[in-house]
């Protein structure tokens, strides 16, 4: 199956989680595009609902669809977020941040009673870190400093550049590093070391966040995957 069948299938099936009159955190990210396609198309039939958008990309390509939005400031909780993820483990611990929005992205999926993650089945992983790389959003100013202190986390960080080979520039004017390792063996660990280090705005590390998973495999299925107990 192509993947833009596939896109429109998961896609499809992530809007049809949203709930009349609900508050709906929009993700970034070619997957979440699919969904907010399909959103739309339930708008247009009459679904009353609000997004919130975790990008300024997503803001725009919402609005052209016609997507009520609010700022996340406008609302106290959101009923559900939905998002795309890089790398998800059997206990829906996630990479995220590929597409430079993670800052964003956590702050509206912190804020949702439910998180429902969105990916291709190949971003099933048995451990986090062993696909792609972890990124990492740091302040600019010492940010060469930042990384050392990145790397003795054992970490490989790399800053990440633009299309004119400058840094990328988050919408919140930050740097992202991205981070090689032998894998995230602790992510709890990780992302405690990471968040204490002066420089660090934050990682894309979702860990214990995400309370449902829906993947499309190659024959365009879909699966759940359900997030364990957690104490």
């Amino acid at each position: 199956m192509d993947d833009a069948t596939r896109l429109r299938r998961i896609g499809e099936r992530a809007a049809a989680e949203v709930p009349d009159g609900a508050f709906v955190g929009l993700g970034t990210g070619s997957t979440a595009d699919a969904m907010l396609a399909a959103l739309a198309a339930r708008v247009r039939d009459g679904l009353r609902m609000t997004g919130v958008a975790t990008s300024k990309g997503t803001a725009s390509r919402a609005g052209d669809l016609g997507i009520p939005l609010v700022s996340i400031d406008d609302v106290q909780r959101l009923d559900l977020c939905i998002d795309g993820a890089d790398e998800i483990d059997p206990h829906l611990n996630l990479v995220k941040g590929r597409g430079g929005a993670l800052l964003y992205e956590k702050l509206v999926a912190e804020r949702a009673d439910r998180f429902v993650v969105i990916a291709s089945a190949e971003k099933l992983v048995a451990q986090l870190g062993t696909r792609l790389p972890l990124p990492v959003e740091v302040v600019p100013f010492g940010h060469v400093h930042t990384m050392v202190s990145i790397r003795a986390l054992n970490l490989i960080p790399t800053l990440r550049l633009g299309d004119d080979d400058s840094p990328f520039v988050t919408d919140g004017g930050h740097y992202i590093v991205d981070c090689q390792s032998d894998g995230i063996a602790d992510p709890d660990r990780l992302a405690n070391g990471l968040k204490a280090l002066t420089g660090v705005v934050d990682h894309g590390l979702f860990v214990g966040m995400a309370t449902l998973a829906l993947t499309v495999d190659a024959e365009g299925a879909i699966s759940e995957h359900h997030a364990p107990e957690r104490a």
